[in-house]
């Protein structure tokens, strides 16, 4: 359900100077919780909250034959799962354009950013190799729910460990010590929401909904410096070059309180 044009106007006046409904800055995260290891059956699990917004996150194993063009690597599947629980706005059925768009965001910014080195996770090459779903499940959206999202996402990969592997055969419910092979960087997402000329990052439900564009963005840092790995912008109103340009200055300077919020649940 859309808000009312009064309150998109309210919100606006308040951006305008400097201020939001909640009392944050404009670019300011609501506290950020991370819990992990909340499914005993999958390999990795966690659940982020970001203000009242809560998403959980599981990973599972399982074997398949490779991709023709790849007989070395192993695959990647993420899928998002809305529930009416989480949302009214949220319907049962068939998956929803919304949750598949979500799917795909948190799957870029793995993908692009190489977080799993899918190369070591051959058992015999063109024939068998590893797959690792990513499942995400928002249980509350109280706003942004793709940095939750892809925050889970990354926490359960980071934690997730290999089921033991015998005889050709997976023995689900017995984990061994050995953890995914991971890369260099690791991607944290970040979605700016343009509301009149202000961008904000971290909205609110109501601020969601009074948001004209948005763009996400996965921002990783290591010993070489500061890299974006994927970009996907949503809804019709365009944005400029300095504004696509200062959403990148922002995205690099603001994400290290993910950053530091996924390494202390993961140290």
């Amino acid at each position: 359900m859309e808000i009312a044009e009064i309150t998109k106007q309210r919100i606006k006046a308040h951006l305008a100077k400097g201020m939001r409904f909640d009392g944050r800055t404009p670019m300011q995260y609501r506290p950020i919780t991370i819990e992990t290891g909340v499914s005993k059956k999958a390999e990795g699990s966690a659940k982020v909250r970001i203000g009242e917004t809560e998403v959980w996150a599981g990973v599972k194993l399982g074997t398949s034959i490779p991709f023709g063009d790849s007989p070395k690597s192993g695959t990647l599947m993420v899928t998002a799962e809305f529930s009416p629980m989480a949302s009214e706005k949220f319907e049962r059925g068939p998956p929803s354009i919304e949750s598949i768009e979500l799917a795909r965001i948190v799957d870029r910014g793995i993908r692009e950013s190489d977080l799993i080195d899918l190369d070591k996770l051959c058992i015999k090459e063109g024939e068998k190799v590893w797959c690792v779903f990513v499942d995400i499940y928002p249980i509350n959206d109280a706003g942004n729910l793709a940095d939750a999202a892809a925050l889970a996402a990354i926490v359960a990969i980071k934690t997730a460990v290999f089921p033991e592997y015998k005889n050709d055969k997976i023995n689900f419910g017995v984990f061994t010590d050995k953890h995914l092979p991971l890369g260099e960087y690791v991607p944290f997402t970040m979605t700016f929401h343009k509301i009149g000329d202000q961008l904000i990052v971290d909205p609110t439900v109501q601020e969601g909904e009074a948001s004209e564009a948005h763009l996400t963005i996965s921002v990783s840092s290591s010993k070489k410096g500061e890299f974006v790995h994927a970009m996907q912008k949503a809804k019709d109103i365009t944005m400029s070059v300095e504004e696509v340009n200062s959403i990148i200055d922002h995205a690099v300077k603001e994400f290290k309180v993910i950053q530091k919020a996924f390494e202390d649940a993961t140290k």
